[in-house]
């Protein structure tokens, strides 16, 4: 790879550590400040929260016609979904020690944790959804994106939208030197991602 491509995409992977380290450190902050305030400011805040909750009838009264008619189709998309979570795992779990390859940790991308006393019920159920529809697609998408380097790290003939983050380091399209010579190096690279790592 371009030594000035390799410093750019180093450069962006240590910001993007720097950002989550940052955003961590901001959460544990608020965390732990919220946690040395009174219970009595705590409730105050899930009493106020609570206030602003728009209960379940009247929900489904203002609820548009658009959304009657696109929510069954919206939420048919969770057998897909289930069966795209259900094969992608056991498709790593088979496959990826055969090759060496580090398992992706499922939890590291599918989060239900939002708990939100200022939501109805079914506001919680989309929340919950689009969480888990979100964590799978990137799921899958951190599976995938070890299988292509390993088996095929070669970049499209045309630029794609929103390659994954280990595409930029694959080989040009048309190298077929490069991809004799640094299969090995490219596959190597991945073999000793740590397990879990993004």
């Amino acid at each position: 790879m371009d030594p000035r491509l390799a410093g750019l995409l180093e450069k962006i992977h240590g910001l993007e550590e720097e950002l989550e380290a940052e955003l961590k450190r901001r959460r544990t902050e608020i965390q732990s400040g919220l946690r040395e305030r009174s219970g009595r400011l705590e409730q105050d805040l899930r009493h106020a929260q609570r206030k602003l909750k728009v209960g379940l009838y009247r929900f489904l009264r203002e609820a548009s016609l658009q959304s009657y008619l696109t929510a069954p189709v919206i939420y048919s998309l969770l057998v897909p979904l289930g069966l795209l979570d259900l094969g992608i795992t056991a498709y790593q779990w088979l496959c990826f020690p055969v090759y060496g390859i580090p398992r992706v940790r499922r939890n590291a991308y599918v989060a239900l944790d939002r708990r939100m006393p200022y939501l109805n019920a079914i506001e919680k159920l989309n929340c919950v959804y689009c969480g888990y529809a979100n964590g799978v697609l990137a799921y899958a998408r951190e599976i995938a994106s070890r299988t292509e380097q390993y088996w095929c790290p070669i970049k499209h003939a045309r630029g794609i939208a929103g390659a994954h983050r280990r595409y930029h380091g694959f080989l040009e399209n048309g190298d077929a030197e490069g991809y004799r010579t640094r299969l090995e190096e490219l596959r190597n690279a991945v073999r000793n991602l740590e397990r879990g790592e993004g």
